[in-house]
Order: C-alpha cells, then sequence, then structure tokens
C-alpha cells in the first residue's frame, strides 16, 4: 500500500537495489515484536484514545520531519551523488514505528489476521509471522530494483520531482496524522 514506507522504498532505491530488502527488514524489526504483542493480548492498547492521539501526534511530526529532510536533500542526491543520513534499515523502522495507521492496522485487521492463523494452532501463527513479513519483502524488493535498474533511463527533471513527490507525501501523511490527533483532542475538550 502507498504509504510512508514505500515513499521511502523509491527514494532510498536510486542508490541501491537492495533497498527494499533492507527497508524491510527494519519493518520487521518494529511488526514482528508487535505481531508478538499482540498475540499475547496487546491489541486493546493500540486503540485507545490517548494511545491513537500520541501516536498520531509524534508519529505526524516525525513522518514531516523525514519528508523536509528528504526535500531538502534532493539537490544532493540528485547531482553530488549523495544520499539521506540515514540508511534503508533506519529508514525502514523509523517509517514503521511513527505510522500510526500501522498500528491501527494491527490492532484491527491485523489482529484479525492474527486469530484466523490460530485456526490452525501453533504451527499456523509461527508460519503466519514469515509469510507476512515475506510479503512486504518481495513488494518493496520489485519496487527497489525496479527504481534502481530504470533510473538511467529517466531524466534528471524526472528523477528530482519523482524526489519531490515522494517527500510531499510524506508531508502530505504526516499532516493528515497530525490532523487526526488534533480532531482527537478537540473532540476530546468538547
Amino acid at each position: 500500500m502507498p504509504g510512508p514506507m514505500f515513499a521511502m522504498t523509491v527514494t532510498k532505491s536510486y542508490k541501491s537495489q537492495f533497498a527494499g530488502v533492507q527497508i524491510a527488514l527494519g519493518h520487521a524489526v518494529v511488526e514482528i515484536p508487535l505481531i508478538l504483542l499482540i498475540y499475547f493480548g496487546l491489541a486493546q492498547f493500540f486503540q485507545l484514545e490517548l494511545v491513537r492521539l500520541i501516536l498520531n501526534l509524534v508519529g505526524g511530526a516525525m513522518i514531516i520531519w523525514l519528508g523536509v529532510d528528504m526535500f531538502r536533500a534532493r539537490a544532493g542526491v540528485m547531482q553530488k551523488g549523495k544520499d539521506l543520513a540515514y540508511n534503508a534499515v533506519v529508514a525502514g523502522v523509523v517509517t514503521s514505528l511513527f505510522n500510526p495507521f500501522f498500528f491501527l492496522w494491527w490492532a484491527t485487521i491485523g489482529s484479525m489476521l492474527i486469530m484466523n492463523s490460530l485456526n490452525f494452532g501453533l504451527t499456523g501463527f509461527v508460519l503466519f509471522i514469515p509469510v507476512h513479513w515475506l510479503c512486504d519483502l518481495i513488494w518493496l524488493s520489485f519496487i527497489s530494483i525496479l527504481i534502481y535498474r530504470t533510473q538511467s533511463l529517466w531524466g534528471r527533471k524526472f528523477q528530482e520531482g519523482l524526489f519531490i513527490i515522494c517527500s510531499l507525501i510524506l508531508i502530505g501523511f504526516g499532516g493528515w496524522f497530525l490532523y487526526l490527533g488534533l480532531r482527537l483532542v478537540v473532540q476530546s475538550l468538547s
């Protein structure tokens, strides 16, 4: 699904065709412990209003920061061959850890998937984790290889435009998360 992690994969893929693998590894650092916590009953925690508020405000601010940093770095990346200040594994961790929809998805739909995997016993749950992660790995790897291997076909203006679009996507998601957090504040004050 297009979102902060996808935008970061596109951006990091200019430097490495393995950026998708690295971002998927960073994502797994956050996702696998979260799956285990939900399995052990933490899903309701992520549905608490205060937790949602904190996730939206802190996550929104962090995602905006990533987008602004990406926007500022675009000229250096495009002209001087520099990279963003953080590696792709860190980008996978950060775009997962600070995306409130990631946690809400796991607290709702993801919880249902975990419960359905238990229809096949503990083996179903144990297999669910690597199968789910492999889906992320394959998708992000496909994107990074595609971007890396075809970037020479694109002009510099197109590449910079794509960089700008990805940074604006991050800023847009961050703004949306902040809006949702502020809406929760207003609703709780009403």
